[in-house]
């Protein structure tokens, strides 16, 4: 996503089945490449991963001033 991806708003590399499209390719974003899976990332549901991902992006997310 050229200029960034809003919190809240799927990624446009993500297949139907939540995989990245970019995985081990030199495109993957430098983001990406940085965040480590961790059994409290990942919790016990896809929808507790989710849950997790949200909370992070929107803790992490510029200041708009």
């Amino acid at each position: 996503m050229p200029n960034g991806k809003p919190a809240g708003v799927r990624c446009v590399q993500l297949t139907a089945d939540n995989r990245c499209k970019l995985f081990g390719l030199p495109e993957r974003p430098a983001v990406c490449l940085g965040l480590r899976p961790s059994p409290e990332m990942c919790g016990n549901s896809a929808q507790e991963a989710v849950r997790y991902l949200t909370q992070l992006e929107v803790l992490t997310q510029p200041r708009r001033n």
